[in-house]
């Protein structure tokens, strides 16, 4: 809990599926480049928007999973053969460059940069959780203002001053066979308002905000509930072939968020 800092801005971005082959047998309907070069191209304009709206000299950086899209060209329960662009070592080495690249350039402009990364989703799995776990012990060796959190449970959360955040790839690696849906239902609301209970959260904070990836789509929802706010992030990936196949396109970005105090703005950007 942060509880000095009562102004800070967010970047919350979720599904980056490093390794991604959209266009395997070059007959993709949307073929976008998700390459090295495609990767960090949206890494630029994720960057450059954020130095453009610094606001404060705090920043969160929430990564919501999905970071990597497999190991050995299978996701993490193992049953699910993925086209890949990369091999297991390109795709390393192309997230930790992602990751440190983004921490070099903003703590040149933030006094104080706090990055929560999800470790518990579908794809990704324990993939993801070595490129995080590099990336904190990289930070904490070079930077005194830089604090990295790798979180290993499927429901996480963190709070400064009167504001938690609920944090959550949205499916986990073992045991969920369908987990939170973009649109709030009554399971999803009962876990939500158990793990809150359980942890003590309303007695606690004034505002608490439910974040998730996995859905790649950008729905705020802050009406289905009268305790929390429900908040579905946009995939910075394109979607793969199956998804462009089986539903569409899609919309992809990031979102950018402005807090003072309990009030707050929020941004949606699509690439």
């Amino acid at each position: 809990v942060t509880k000095s800092v009562s102004d800070f801005d967010v970047l919350t971005y979720t599904d980056v599926h490093i390794g991604m082959d959209t266009d395997s047998k070059n007959n993709s309907m949307y073929p976008i480049d998700w390459s090295l070069k495609g990767i960090m191209d949206s890494y630029y304009q994720m960057i450059d928007r954020v130095i453009k709206n610094k606001s404060c000299d705090t920043i969160v950086i929430d990564e919501l999973g999905d970071f990597l899209d497999g190991f050995n060209a299978l996701t993490v329960r193992g049953g699910h053969t993925l086209p890949q662009l990369m091999t297991n070592e390109e795709a390393f080495d192309t997230a930790l460059k992602f990751k440190i690249k983004m921490i070099d350039e903003l703590q040149v402009h933030y006094k104080n940069i706090i990055v929560n990364n999800i470790c518990n989703d579908n794809h990704a799995g324990s993939f993801g959780y070595f490129v995080n776990s590099a990336l904190k012990n990289f930070c904490d060796r070079v930077f005194d203002d830089v604090t990295v959190n790798n979180y290993r449970k499927f429901l996480n959360h963190y709070a400064i001053g009167k504001v938690c955040f609920v944090i959550t790839h949205g499916k986990d690696d073992v045991t969920l066979k369908y987990g939170f849906k973009p649109q709030l239902d009554s399971k999803g609301l009962e876990k939500i308002d158990q793990y809150c209970k359980q942890n003590g959260l309303y007695r606690k904070y004034e505002i608490i905000v439910f974040k998730k990836g996995d859905s790649h789509q950008c729905l705020f929802d802050m009406c289905t509930s009268d305790d929390f706010y429900y908040f579905n992030y946009p995939a910075l990936s394109p979607s793969s072939q199956w998804v462009q196949n089986n539903f569409k396109k899609g919309r992809r970005g990031f979102v950018l968020e402005s807090w003072k105090g309990n009030n707050f703005s929020f941004n949606p950007v699509f690439i």
